[in-house]
């Protein structure tokens, strides 16, 4: 089924105009979400609108209020509401153009498509793209749709055009606040060269279809069992992850990045020797002393198991 369209209308830059179709990139239905259910009867549960100390509602006695101190509500009716709604306008006008930089990820919302919306609208269409492409330039403008005006930037992608909703400033916290607690102190240059080694050593050009979902995969198929069964019984599969999973020892930082940038460098290479089997517990050796200067065991070995 063809997408439907979340916004029609022109994208004006100056005294050019160019009609566009504006399409959601991203696809509402791709998480999997729940109903609750009463399970005596299988029906889905439904919720009353009520009032502590009177009960259930009518719709129509309910408005909208919103709270300025504890208790206290400025009570607003639909018409008052929609007598402020920003009246949508099929015209984008772009006001300025940054570059890309500039624009903190933190303020990046909701991605759309925009593409020509006919063969006559492509020249000029083409031409935005390539200019801003070649600026390296955002497109910056306020698009009215819904009773509301969202803050867009527009840039290439592709054979077409990236239109991003942005937030406004007061609706993103500032971060310091959360970091005022954290040392201004310089990393030891050895620490920073084995932590830059190791980025190094695992980039790779990105592909999001490199990574899966694993908790909505092993869901999906636990519901796609459990619709094939007719009797609804319960399924339940043990966890292969062994006591004490997800606890780690507290080792040194600096041996942490050695061993991590090490065992990069072996992937794929053949162990220098083969592992000795196990020695069976009724004919166990006494260990050997070790040599002058050699580790007596390799980190990690002889603790208990948390």
């Amino acid at each position: 089924m063809a997408a439907r369209a979340y916004w029609k209308g022109q994208i004006r830059l100056a005294l050019v105009s160019i009609p566009v179709e504006v399409y959601s990139a991203v696809k509402s239905g791709a998480k999997i979400s729940f109903n609750q259910i009463h399970e005596p009867s299988g029906q889905r549960i439904a919720y009353e609108k009520v009032v502590p100390g009177i009960g259930p509602v009518d719709r129509d006695e309910i408005i909208k209020g919103y709270e300025v101190s504890k208790g206290d509500y400025v009570l607003l009716g639909e018409d008052e509401i929609e007598s402020v709604r920003i009246e949508s306008r099929k015209t984008l006008e772009l006001v300025q153009f940054v570059e890309a930089h500039e624009i903190d990820p933190l303020y990046y919302e909701k991605p759309y498509y925009v593409a020509p919306a006919d063969d006559l609208a492509e020249e000029a269409f083409v031409v935005l793209r390539e200019a801003l492409r070649k600026g390296r330039k955002v497109a910056l403008g306020q698009l009215s749709v819904r009773g509301r005006e969202q803050l867009v930037a527009i840039k290439p992608c592709g054979k077409g055009l990236l239109m991003e909703t942005l937030r406004y400033a007061d609706e993103v916290r500032a971060g310091q606040s959360f970091f005022r607690d954290i040392s201004d102190h310089e990393p030891a240059p050895e620490l920073l060269d084995l932590a830059t080694t190791l980025i190094d050593q695992r980039t790779a050009p990105f592909d999001a279809a490199s990574f899966k979902d694993r908790y909505a995969e092993a869901l999906m198929q636990l519901i796609e069992t459990k619709a094939k069964a007719k009797d609804g019984r319960k399924i339940i599969e043990e966890s292969d992850e062994p006591a004490g999973a997800g606890r780690s020892n507290v080792i040194d930082l600096m041996a942490a990045l050695k061993n991590s940038v090490g065992s990069a460098k072996a992937a794929g290479k053949a162990p220098a020797t083969t592992p000795a089997k196990a020695t069976p517990k009724t004919a166990r050796k006494p260990a050997a002393k070790p040599k002058d200067g050699a580790p007596s065991a390799a980190p990690g070995r002889g603790r208990k198991r948390a």
